[in-house]
């Protein structure tokens, strides 16, 4: 009868014990699996946020590599149409006249610049719509990543772990420095 006693004091014990290690490690995969939460979309808001230096970055190059396309295009269309007038200048002959267009058309078939400054305008307006979303994209993730770390339970966790809500960086909308300026100027 002792043995039987024996065994009932050390199972008691024994489940107790078991519960307490399983409600342990049942916080600790808690606390763990929300700070993984938070790592992944405080990642989201910094891959948000590169993205949009990224953008910007390439608003820039874009800008400067463009303008100076244009500008030379633009340059080769006005000296092929002054060589165009010098020749009719030069001689009355319809003859020469003809000869001298039908030259510099072969060499530069089309006279079309206002479509390079299309492309350029275009080109700008997609790079701004693409800063646009990049911007409202980094707002979201920054406002999901917020929600997250302030929502009960995970807030008592996180803020012992050192996560904190994270402040909205509102655009400064003055021009920089290294903005483009008098693209078409000399």
């Amino acid at each position: 009868m002792k043995e039987k006693n024996t065994k009932k004091e050390w199972k008691l014990p024994l489940i107790i014990g078991a519960a307490v290690v399983a409600v342990i490690l049942l916080c600790v995969f808690c606390v763990q699996n929300s700070q993984n939460k938070a790592i992944a979309l405080e990642e989201q808001v910094n891959t948000a946020q590169s993205d949009i230096k990224v953008q910007e970055k390439r608003r820039v190059d874009l800008v400067y590599n463009l303008a100076d396309c244009v500008k030379q295009y633009d340059q080769h269309e006005a000296d092929t149409l002054t060589a165009i007038m010098e020749g009719r200048g030069k001689t009355g002959d319809i003859e020469n006249v003809t000869m001298a267009i039908t030259a510099v058309s072969e060499a530069y078939p089309e006279l079309k610049s206002n479509e390079n400054y299309k492309q350029l305008m275009n080109e700008l307006s997609m790079t701004e719509n693409l800063i646009a979303e990049c911007r409202s994209n980094y707002n979201k993730q920054i406002k999901e990543y917020n929600r997250y770390v302030r929502k009960f339970p995970t807030k008592i966790f996180l803020n012992m772990l050192g996560y904190e809500v994270q402040d909205y960086t509102y655009i400064d909308y003055e021009v920089s420095s290294d903005a483009p300026q008098n693209l078409f100027e000399e």
